[in-house]
């Protein structure tokens, strides 16, 4: 039995709300069960300088987690004067994910940075960073093509992501903190909108795990991302209405 009674196969309850933000070009507050995330997308008409003159964009993202946003204060990593590794590693994931499925030379030499903040977390922020950081990115993009800025649309195809884990034994989806720090095993799936692979990240925690156990959280999280794409699609839509 799983400490929240879902079924192995459920996902928390997801919530995409847009418009959230005035001044960012595209922003969204997903909910996934009591994981909170803000995901803000903002728009700069200017790439790295390694870009420069090259006829094309770049998609990054930047993570981090308020102080309360835990049982216990975290001080600000500004603070403590720089980002820990796992932060770092967080943020690279996003963008990697998000970068996946834009056609950076249709972008043109325009970059979107697309924050995500943790206001809250109970397991599966990076999943939570991804899945509506695209929201935020999609609307970034509805935002320069009204503007004529873009012609065509430089996105392929949406990308979410989502955990799955071994809890007693069990494969299950979308593991909150309960299940995430007692799993066997733990695997983030970054999937795009049609199936593809972008990334997977998968620790066993006490003994190495079998491969049809992988299977059945591959499994799994390929059910998880078809509803988050759905989600994701219907959030887009209320915002273009």
């Amino acid at each position: 039995m799983r400490p929240s009674g879902r079924a192995v196969d459920q996902l928390r309850p997801v919530s995409l709300e847009t418009g959230v933000n005035r001044h960012a070009e595209g922003s969204c507050l997903i909910g996934f069960g009591e994981t909170r995330v803000l995901c803000l997308a903002s728009v700069e008409e200017r790439v790295p300088p390694w870009l420069r003159g090259q006829g094309r964009g770049w998609v990054t993202a930047e993570y981090g987690m308020l102080p309360r946003s835990t049982g216990s204060r975290t001080p600000r990593e500004a603070a403590r004067g720089k980002q820990s590794g796992r932060t770092q590693e967080i943020q690279r994931l996003i963008g990697r994910s998000l970068r996946a499925v834009v056609d950076l030379q249709a972008l043109g030499e325009v970059q979107i940075t697309v924050d995500c903040d943790v206001l809250q977390a109970d397991g599966g922020t990076r999943t939570a960073s991804v899945t509506g950081g695209y929201v935020a990115l999609a609307l970034a993009i509805d935002h320069l093509r009204a503007a004529g800025t873009l012609s065509v649309d430089p996105l392929r195809d949406h990308v979410a992501a989502v955990s799955c884990g071994l809890y007693q034994g069990q494969a299950v989806l979308d593991l909150d903190y309960a299940e995430d720090s007692n799993a066997e095993a733990d695997a983030n799936f970054v999937l795009a909108g049609q199936g593809g692979i972008v990334e997977i990240q998968g620790t066993a925690e006490d003994s190495p795990f079998a491969p049809d156990a992988f299977d059945a959280m591959f499994a799994l999280a390929r059910k998880g991302i078809t509803e988050l794409v759905a989600a994701q699609a219907e959030a887009l839509a209320k915002a273009r209405a």
